[in-house]
């Protein structure tokens, strides 16, 4: 028989789990991490690569991992924003490119889990183990991807895409005349509720298996609600 649990722990870690998760994929997919120095369209484009004195208002262009956020000189208004690397090896270093394996690792394992918690409800157990537990361990390892992916990312600045943004004064875990975006907060952020997820899974086990959840359950109730 199924037995629906719900308590205020578990909701609780299903709904950081979930924010979790998402927070860190639209991370991941933005552009927003680097935001460059203030030019003008036509500066970006101009002659190899240099600044140019072309009249146009002034925009910040933004980076991301492998997109990027640019105003064209023929476009009056908006910017465009899209992919610059159509392949995994054109991304703008090795060390992004490893950065992006990790964060995609521990996003993937976050997205599981949080497809995971959503039935929890129902489900307590998985081949007799506690799924809160093994979610939790899931999500600690998710964590530690993240920081991987998160310490390389600057490691990166160096390459030839980001100087072109940041100025040449750009160079490994230096961002020169760039400024960090939302995007990279958001993936710190979502990193540290991550590790908060694992340990609060365990609260949210005992939760489930308490003795007043033992107590509903032996009196026959397949809907059990507590604080």
């Amino acid at each position: 028989m199924c037995h629906v649990i719900v308590t205020c722990r578990s909701m609780l870690w299903t709904l950081l789990s979930i924010v979790a998760a998402f927070g860190e994929l639209i991370a991941f997919m933005s552009t927003d991490w680097l935001v460059g120095f203030p030019r003008t369209p036509d500066s970006v484009f101009g002659a190899h690569g240099a600044p140019g004195a072309a009249a146009g208002e002034a925009y910040r262009p933004t980076l991301g991992i492998y997109g990027r956020c640019v105003k064209l000189p023929h476009m009056q208004r908006g910017v465009l924003c899209g992919p610059y690397a159509v392949h995994f090896g054109e991304i703008a270093s090795g060390f992004w490119q490893a950065a992006s394996i990790f964060l995609a690792a521990g996003i993937l394992l976050l997205c599981a889990v949080a497809f995971i918690s959503v039935f929890t409800m129902c489900f307590q157990s998985i081949m007799k183990k506690s799924i809160f537990n093994v979610c939790g361990l899931l999500q600690g390892i998710a964590g530690l991807f993240l920081i991987l992916g998160l310490m390389l990312y600057p490691a990166g600045w160096g390459s030839d895409k980001v100087q072109l943004y940041c100025g040449p004064d750009a160079s490994p875990y230096r961002a020169g005349l760039c400024s960090m975006g939302w995007a990279f907060y958001t993936a710190m952020g979502g990193t540290v509720l991550t590790f908060v997820c694992a340990v609060f899974s365990a609260q949210a086990e005992i939760a489930t298996s308490s003795d007043k959840v033992q107590e509903e359950i032996e009196e026959g109730k397949s809907l059990i609600c507590l604080l």
